[in-house]
């Protein structure tokens, strides 16, 4: 990983070299889940970095992994699973930065239907997204042996608000606090985050190709650099951060609730700042990817995996 290289040595300024281009795809449309991106691209953080950095447009119909793998995007942001699933099925991404350190997806159900635990969710109607995300619901449901009813899950809560399901898919910065906003009390629920059912799998990472990487990298530890820096000026600037995030989302024409979004940004917070005793921010930690690695194989997800160190951009060692 390009983090070590970013943590001893400072950018070097663009002014006396032209920019260098390079496009991000985040996970979904804009939103405070990835204000780091957005703050150091409209505070001109990339530019200082030697970057002209455009932002694709991400969400429904598009796919970061693919996009990256087709040239069209040189970094995307992934979760540790997609790219793991990707890696296995031949897709060559590294990990250069990893944002997220822990698994922020919850599994929620009503405390009238019955379900306290995964055990008791086997034979259930359980809303999944497609996809990619559906990944560690179903890492876990392999491990505990559970067989429950998949129903695919758009990207609002209403079915489960509804009824139509017995158990809902959310992360703690968006879908649990939609169904709080809902009107619904948080005595009324069941919570069963993944972190804490043996599924503590990080989620949002940058990653590049691995040729991409080997071409020029220094440009993917100035966007490292820049990403972090942005994260950071969002953290010590978040009504100025809210501010640039709902400027994009609006530019999508997308609807933009401010309390929602400062929910966001503040959980975002918890997940990417958790504290000294987690690590660095944007360090994938060893144990980390071994643990989900060797979790996605024995679930079935994965037929294989490369070291640590060829998944992180240091190719010392052979394929596992």
């Amino acid at each position: 990983m390009l983090l070590i290289l970013l943590l001893c040595a400072v950018t070097a300024p663009a002014a006396e070299s032209p920019l260098k281009k390079a496009s991000l795809m985040p996970l979904w449309s804009p939103q405070a889940q990835f204000a780091g991106y957005y703050v150091a691209l409209d505070k001109g953080i990339y530019a200082r970095h030697g970057i002209d950095l455009k932002i694709l447009k991400a969400g429904a119909g598009h796919s970061p992994a693919q996009t990256v793998k087709d040239g069209r995007a040189d970094f995307a942001v992934l979760w540790l699973t997609t790219a793991l699933q990707h890696r296995s099925a031949g897709v060559k991404l590294v990990n250069v930065a990893q944002m997220v350190q822990k698994s922020s997806m919850m599994l929620i159900s009503k405390k009238t239907s019955g379900i306290k635990t995964v055990a008791d969710m086997n034979g259930k109607k359980v809303g999944l997204w497609g996809g990619d995300l559906s990944i560690p619901p179903r890492a876990l449901f392999a491990k505990q042996g559970v067989k429950v009813r998949e129903v695919t899950q758009s990207g609002t809560v209403n079915l489960f608000l509804r009824g139509g399901i017995d158990v809902t898919s959310a992360m703690w910065y968006n879908e649990y606090h939609s169904i709080l906003n809902a009107g619904v009390d948080p005595e009324e629920l069941n919570v069963l985050s993944l972190s804490e059912q043996g599924a503590n799998f990080p989620e949002d990472g940058i990653y590049t190709l691995e040729k991409s990487l080997r071409k020029d990298p220094l440009l993917a530890t100035a966007f490292v650099a820049a990403s972090l820096e942005g994260w950071r000026y969002a953290f010590d600037h978040p009504d100025e951060a809210l501010d640039i995030v709902i400027k994009y989302m609006r530019e999508a024409e997308l609807p933009a609730n401010r309390i929602h979004q400062k929910w966001m940004l503040d959980r975002m917070r918890d997940l990417i700042m958790p504290g000294t005793a987690q690590g660095a921010p944007g360090l994938l930690r060893e144990q980390d990817y071994w643990a989900v690695a060797g979790e996605l194989r024995k679930a079935g997800l994965i037929r294989d995996y490369p070291d640590y160190g060829i998944f992180t951009g240091r190719a010392n060692a052979g394929e596992k």
